[in-house]
């Protein structure tokens, strides 16, 4: 009977090596520029104002030229969606006319009041 195995080799082999001590330096910073990245994302992301802030923003804005007797869309209103802000512009304007109750919500008398001679 033969033998069909290779020889056996005469130095067992290497174990894998670690990163040398320049290369462990790259993977460190690598790995915290990506950390302080992350971390910077997130923080940016939470201080931007949410929707509702910013229409909020508007609102008062809103008021504040219908009060002043000013024209025009406010720049505090730029970000507000256009079916949102043609609903501000209508409370505002309700609001001036002082069809609101004290909740800011529609109130019809006070719209019939105001239509009666």
């Amino acid at each position: 009977m033969t033998n069909d195995l290779p020889p056996m080799p005469n130095t067992p082999p290497l174990p894998a090596s670690k990163p040398t001590g320049k290369k462990r330096r790259n993977l460190i910073i690598a790995a915290a520029a990506a950390l302080a990245l992350t971390i910077g994302g997130i923080a940016y992301w939470i201080s931007q104002p949410s929707y509702d802030d910013i229409v909020k923003g508007c609102e008062k804005a809103l008021a504040a030229q219908y009060k002043a007797g000013g024209k025009g869309k406010p720049s505090a209103c730029n970000d507000v969606k256009s079916d949102d802000y043609d609903t501000l512009v209508l409370n505002a304007a309700m609001g001036d006319l002082g069809w609101l109750d004290d909740n800011g919500n529609f109130d019809e008398n006070k719209m019939l009041d105001d239509a009666t001679p």
